[in-house]
């Protein structure tokens, strides 16, 4: 697969962005990074999370991005703000059978780290078994998948 990754953070996971972004840059797996922000030395750098995770949700659900990454001091701000786009679910892990099961059991198409909870090195290797995950739509978790599509089409 040939992925285009929206990645973003705030203030507090800035330094983990950076280097996923060229993480991600790197991996054949990816045809684009697209970078929502924030930016080292730019009056960007103190954009509220919910800004960041909003427009990586807004990406994926336009069909811009097929996934995001997104960081901020913990993962959850930019979770929360993520899953609030319809269609969009964003998980934080902190565990590789968590960014599995995100994938798998939940088609979950952002993954959001800590920085201030997560090592650099885990957070890396965090992304690339993310990536390497599809959801199978014939699964049985794919009628789970779909009552959330549902409810949200309500």
């Amino acid at each position: 697969m040939n992925y285009r990754i929206a990645i973003g953070c705030d203030d507090a996971g800035l330094d983990y962005k950076e280097q996923l972004a060229r993480d991600l840059s790197e991996d054949p797996r990816v045809a684009e990074v697209i970078d929502l922000g924030v930016h080292r030395g730019t009056a960007d750098v103190h954009r509220p999370y919910p800004e960041i995770g909003l427009a990586a949700g807004e990406s994926i659900r336009a069909g811009e991005a097929d996934r995001a990454v997104l960081v901020c001091g913990t993962g959850i701000g930019m979770a929360l703000s993520a899953n609030k786009v319809p269609g969009v679910r964003a998980t934080t892990a902190h565990d590789s059978f968590s960014v599995e099961r995100s994938v798998l059991s939940n088609n979950c198409q952002v993954l959001t780290l800590g920085q201030r909870v997560v090592g650099l090195e885990l957070a890396r290797r965090l992304m690339r078994e993310w990536l390497g995950y599809t959801f199978d739509d014939r699964s049985p978790s794919a009628a789970k998948v779909e009552l959330l599509n549902q409810y949200e089409r309500c």
